[in-house]
């Protein structure tokens, strides 16, 4: 989803405007007053008391120069006085020397009638001479009485009721999504337009990027959407990609490229989890996350987005939906759960890289380029796409019920029908009706990408980068249920207003659209508790999620080189640390964190991996150097940090835009290949340093094959968050390295795109290709020590003193016995195969494995991945052979 940066949130109460000058006295001459109320709308039940605080300020903070009367009355609105409430008027008086910020009360009673009804408005008028009164409240009767109120009747039930009570208008509110800084002025807007939902964009927030600050403004936008007459709450909604990444001081775990790596599906529902308690613990109950996309070229500026390259490994990470959701049908209205998406359906990282347009780019300015790759067209075959693009989200509707779904901007252009006829997915009726909700039996709803209809082309107008009903029309009927139009939201509700009121689109399309919607806001219980609390905002960015993340960060780093067992280092080295990722979080977090494109340097609280190292080896004698410019004399290890700096989405194409607006070092060229400096650091401190490690944290593979000979250890770090003590972690063996690639590194440009399956593969690293660290001895033995059939394997003759295969042959051997009788213990059938590819991967560091090895490993990963662990372990023993 795309974003900038936006307006802040200003509060209702915390206006103040300039006045005409005051009685003439010396105090008065330039003091104003501003009279205000505690809130702009009061909620209450019939038969209640509801008071109201209305408090005065002066512009200068002194006490009142003059005295200052308020007359307040109840007017005319859609509550009867007399038989709804008690009409009340009267003065209230804050005498001369009234410190700034005194209050003073009245009250409004609630008659009960005890007939059932829907809300019902009581205005406020409050006026003041000479001084402005900020804004005028409402008092708002709760409904009552009525069926779709009553939680103890299904959500089927309750929705028919409510559906049957609403009006056209009301309904196409449902399905109109605004971004905050389109309301933040005037908060009003919600309950004008009806909408039913509000966003934040990415780097999006109230004014004070706190916790608690987040709660007050979901809050003030959700009491306007209480103020209607059907009382139906908005859902807010957020782009939480990698943790809670638009607020300060969450935990930001690594982006999905480097949960892939972890090949752990329990830990990423745990992160998956922790994710949903922050979002949730800000008044939040709706993610845009997780991207399923399946990344098949590396030029791709969202490839960091994908958990990888094989649709059997992002079903493997589809665990995140359950963290996000729950397991167990009911979870959603918890306080630690949200509504997860599943994006960006279908095809978003299966595009065809434009090598035109990125040839149109070169020398034009930024703002004049285009995405080469980003948004573009997937041309496929339907068989390809089924097995590929459309894989993840069979299980993702089927087994994890995840409750809603975002369309992808890019095209889809089928090859059984010829080419040069792409069809948005915005507009594909068959891939979102047909198949999406048809054939999947998909029950929850679809959200649009930002602005997303507006890339229908119109033929009528095919200029026009705008709405038109055409764009409206076409949208709707295709099965988008909710559309996010963060400046155009009145104007696509009017639009399509008119398009049903012409029979355009049909009240049932509308009916169904908002019965999805309605589905899941009871279902998140938003009806029963509206307002978010902020007794659980310390759960943002608390120990134990900080913890999950460092955690994950360990677990996502793939050893790819090891030369003479440089790793893991020893406590007390002296160690020379260079490079520009070494000590900037900014750059280590990546895209969407605190702004859309990310922030190079010192943007979130958490550990850089300089600071890391310095926590984990405190004894190290560590000097540091960013480019390597301090003298190396005396270091016996250098760890050298380069990569990327952040970017997201089209701007972070390979041959795209550069980001013109983002921090300096965001604005150099995207590239597969190192920058020219990063190379400048290897080659220094590798050249003067005895044992040289790399760690590369970036996005995606970058390409240093040149390089390779003078870095004695070689480590893709992706972009690991906030827990830079995570890659510490494993640098020093607290924890041994486990990773494993989740996408192909390539050798060199020319091979991209490159993926498993490939008819010449021939990479660099293989897809699933990981060193370890730790004894491979121990992970079997802690699975299989009370086995009879495999005591034979674990013979201490067969293994060397460090825990690794001695004599690889006769353990493969006895180890292929258990994988061929059926099915067996999972834990077990990981560590054998663990045991396979260490063996594996042995020979091909010893130049023993033939020549095909890439291919077999990359296909054994892909065999385990799809639950055949019989044929991954002949092709591991076929290389380890």
């Amino acid at each position: 989803m795309r974003s900038r940066r936006y307006a802040v949130l200003v509060g209702a109460g915390a206006l103040a405007v300039s006045l005409l000058p005051g009685p003439p006295a010396a105090a008065a001459d330039t003091q104003t007053v501003t009279v205000s109320t505690d809130r702009p709308v009061y909620q209450a039940g019939e038969g209640s008391r509801v008071p109201v605080d209305v408090a005065v300020t002066t512009s200068d903070g002194r006490p009142l120069a003059t005295a200052t009367t308020v007359r307040y009355a109840t007017g005319a609105g859609t509550a009867t006085p007399g038989v709804d409430y008690a009409a009340a008027s009267g003065v209230l008086t804050f005498p001369a020397g009234s410190p700034s910020g005194a209050i003073r009360r009245f009250t409004v009673t609630l008659h009960r009638d005890r007939s059932a009804e829907t809300a019902e408005a009581v205005p406020l008028t409050l006026t003041s001479a000479g001084v402005t009164v900020a804004a005028q409240p409402t008092v708002v009767v709760d409904a009552h009485g009525l069926p779709y109120l009553d939680r103890r009747l299904p959500v089927e039930q309750r929705v028919a009721d409510l559906l049957g009570r609403m009006t056209l208008p009301e309904k196409i509110g449902q399905m109109t999504q605004a971004e905050r800084a389109a309301v933040a002025d005037d908060p009003t807007a919600v309950a004008r337009w009806q909408l039913g939902s509000v966003l934040s964009g990415g780097g999006s927030t109230p004014a004070s990027n706190t916790p608690a600050a987040w709660v007050e403004m979901v809050n003030g936008f959700q009491a306007q959407a209480l103020s209607t007459r059907l009382q139906i709450p908005m859902i807010y909604g957020i782009d939480a990609v990698h943790g809670h990444g638009n607020v300060y001081g969450a935990t930001i775990f690594p982006h999905n490229v480097g949960l892939g790596a972890t090949r752990d599906p329990a830990l990423v529902e745990r992160v998956g989890h922790a994710t949903a308690t922050e979002v949730r613990a800000t008044g939040i109950p709706w993610d845009f996350a997780p991207c399923l996309c399946v990344s098949r070229d590396e030029r791709w500026g969202r490839s960091y987005e994908s958990f990888g390259e094989d649709p059997a490994l992002v079903v493997r990470m589809e665990t995140v939906i359950d963290g996000l959701q729950g397991r167990r049908p009911g979870q959603l209205d918890d306080g630690d759960r949200v509504l997860a998406t599943a994006k960006h359906y279908a095809g978003d990282g299966d595009t065809d890289y434009d090598e035109a347009t990125a040839a149109a780019n070169e020398g034009r300015p930024w703002w004049e380029q285009k995405y080469p790759i980003d948004q573009g067209v997937t041309v496929t075959d339907r068989a390809h796409f089924a097995r590929v693009d459309l894989a993840p989200y069979v299980p993702a509707v089927g087994s994890h019920h995840v409750g809603s779904v975002m369309p992808s901007f890019s095209s889809v252009d089928w090859t059984e029908d010829g080419l040069g006829n792409p069809t948005k997915m915005h507009a594909n009726r068959e891939l979102i009706t047909d198949v999406l909700k048809g054939r999947m039996g998909f029950r929850g709803f679809l959200i649009s990408d930002w602005e997303g209809i507006h890339q229908i082309p119109d033929p009528a107008e095919p200029a026009n980068t705008g709405l038109t009903a055409y764009k409206v029309r076409v949208g709707v009927n295709a099965g988008t249920d909710m559309f996010m139009e963060p400046y155009s939201a009145e104007q696509f509700e009017q639009l399509l207003l008119a398009e049903v009121t012409a029979g355009r689109v049909s009240q049932a399309r509308i009916d169904d659209a908002v019965r999805r919607i309605l589905v899941k806001k009871f279902e998140l219980g938003l009806f029963e508790h509206p307002y978010a609390s902020a007794g659980n905002v310390d759960q943002v960015g608390g120990a134990q999620h900080r913890a999950i993340g460092r955690e994950a960060v360990a677990k996502s780093q793939v050893l790819l080189k090891n030369s003479g067992g440089a790793l893991p280092l020893r406590k007390d080295a002296r160690v020379y640390v260079a490079g520009r990722n070494a000590d900037d979080i900014g750059n280590q977090a990546g895209g969407w964190t605190i702004a859309w494109q990310g922030v190079s340097g010192d943007a979130i609280p958490g550990t850089t991996i300089l600071e890391g190292i310095r926590e984990v080896a405190p004894q190290a004698q560590v000097t540091y150097s960013a480019d390597a410019s301090a003298p190396t004399a005396g270091a016996q290890v250098g760890v050298v940090v380069v990569g990327e700096t952040p970017y997201a989405e089209g701007y972070g194409d390979v041959g795209g835009p550069e980001c013109g607006w983002c921090s300096t070092p965001q604005q150099e060229e995207k590239s597969l290949s190192l920058q020219p400096g990063d190379r400048a650091v290897v080659d220094k401190v590798c050249a003067e340093v005895p044992t040289c490690v790399v760690l590369v944290v970036s996005g995606r593979p970058q390409l240093f094959t040149d390089q390779l000979g003078e870095i004695d250890a070689l480590v893709a770090s992706w972009l690991p968050g906030s827990e830079g003590a995570g890659v510490a972690d494993v640098l020093f063996g607290r924890r041994p390295f486990t990773g494993r690639l989740p996408v192909t590194w390539p050798g060199s440009a020319a091979q991209v795109p490159i993926n498993v399956g490939d008819a010449d593969y021939r990479p660099l690293y293989p897809f699933g290709w990981g060193l370890r660290t730790g004894s491979t001895r121990t992970l079997l033995a802690a699975v299989a020590a009370d086995r009879a059939d495999l005591r034979a394997a674990l013979a201490v003759g067969n293994w060397n003193p460090d825990g690794s295969l001695r004599n690889a042959t006769e353990v493969l051997r006895l180890l292929g016995r258990p994988l061929g009788s059926g099915p067996g213990d999972a834990a077990l059938t990981d560590a054998i195969l663990a045991v396979a590819r260490d063996a594996a991967q042995a020979a091909v560091v010893g130049g023993r494995a033939p020549a095909d090895w890439a291919a077999l490993i990359a296909d054994a990963e892909h065999a385990q991945l799809s639950g055949d662990p019989v044929r991954a372990f002949t092709l591991l023993v076929r290389v380890a052979a």
